[in-house]
């Protein structure tokens, strides 16, 4: 019996460690993609874009939103597993209802953020096609 309890102890250090890589990572994520999205603001703001003001700023805002919204999907995928692996170790019936609710609004927001930036992507890509066509008349 002893031995099981020292597994249990292990186990449980093992899941708030790796509960907490998991969320580190998630932190890490957002981290990154706010920096890899303020770059690319940088190199937006620089660069001049052939059509009118108005389609520029609408072109830059969709990969701006595009860029951080990829990673804070990628964020929501690690704090999801941070949460499932947290309840592994002795879970009560208040903590499976408190992963059943974070683990649903997570979904939900992974799926709506899935959904905009797929919309996103598409305005992005009539954007670009809005632009070649015009360079090509202009040629």
């Amino acid at each position: 019996m002893e031995f099981i309890e020292y597994l249990e102890a292990k186990l449980g250090l093992f899941v708030a460690g790796l509960t907490l890589v998991l969320e580190s990572i998630a932190a890490f994520c957002v981290l990154i993609g706010l920096v890899k999205t303020g770059q690319l603001a940088i190199a937006l703001n620089r660069h001049h874009f052939p059509l009118n003001r108005r389609h520029a700023r609408k072109f830059s805002l969709v990969l701006l939103r595009l860029r951080f919204g990829i990673w804070l999907a990628v964020a929501l995928e690690f704090q999801l597993g941070a949460d499932i692996v947290a309840t592994t170790v002795a879970p009560s019936f208040e903590a499976l209802g408190k992963l059943g609710a974070i683990a649903a609004i997570r979904t939900f927001l992974n799926h709506f953020l899935n959904q905009e930036l797929a919309e996103e992507l598409e305005v992005q890509r009539k954007v670009e096609h809005e632009i070649s066509v015009r360079e090509l008349a202009e040629d």
